[in-house]
């Protein structure tokens, strides 16, 4: 597949740029995908929450009420759990919710990602930049002349500068990638994907099967 590569400007260059079949125009595997993101989500959880069980409860031992003749229930002491304050039964703890992949089947999953972009002409690609300054007019002036200033877009570069890098951390509806850290959800996650050409050439070498 080939795309018209565009100045900061929004105006076409005359040149094309080969997006490689093998990473972008492949058969799409969507149960990758989804074990793929489903991971990446488990990542991002901490696992740290925490309810107090009977025994972890700081309230009396003492029993309440005798064990026959009351007319309710064998409650025991003011920690139990059918009491309002008592400990919880079965609650959450913490746990570590991530789980392995293999390297393939993520390879896989970025690839059935980006082919998806590609067939849905969601793939933008934009001659190398950097601003002199980080400003944030800078960046928006890009992506509105890129038409996607309005949309979730993710921009990937080979390296990304650190004038870039600030130029874009306020606004909202933009997200920043290197090319070579690039996974499945990042990709998903936007509306329109913005390629560098020095990461088209990443990607196409680097995501390979």
């Amino acid at each position: 597949m080939e795309l018209s590569v565009f100045n900061i400007k929004g105006e076409d260059t005359g040149r094309k740029i080969v997006l490689d079949d093998a990473v972008f125009g492949i058969e799409p595997n969507d149960h990758a995908i989804y074990l793929d993101v489903k991971q990446y989500l488990a990542n991002q959880r901490q696992g740290t929450h925490k309810s107090k069980e009977r025994s972890e409860i700081s309230g009396s031992t003492r029993k309440l009420i005798r064990q026959k003749g009351g007319g309710g229930a064998r409650r025991g002491d003011i920690n139990s759990p059918v009491l309002v304050g008592g400990g919880r039964v079965f609650g959450p703890t913490p746990r570590d919710y991530s789980f392995k992949l293999n390297k393939k089947l993520k390879g896989l999953a970025r690839r059935s990602a980006l082919t998806h972009k590609a067939a849905a002409g969601e793939i933008i690609v934009v001659e190398n930049f950097d601003f002199e300054a980080p400003k944030t007019k800078s960046f928006l002036a890009l992506a509105q002349a890129l038409k996607v200033a309005d949309q979730k877009a993710l921009f990937v570069s080979e390296k990304i500068s650190d004038n870039v890098a600030l130029s874009a951390r306020n606004v909202q509806t933009a997200r920043l990638s290197n090319a070579f850290q690039l996974n499945t959800y990042a990709v998903l996650n936007c509306k329109q994907l913005v390629l560098t050409e020095s990461a088209v050439a990443v990607i196409n070498e680097q995501f390979k099967a």
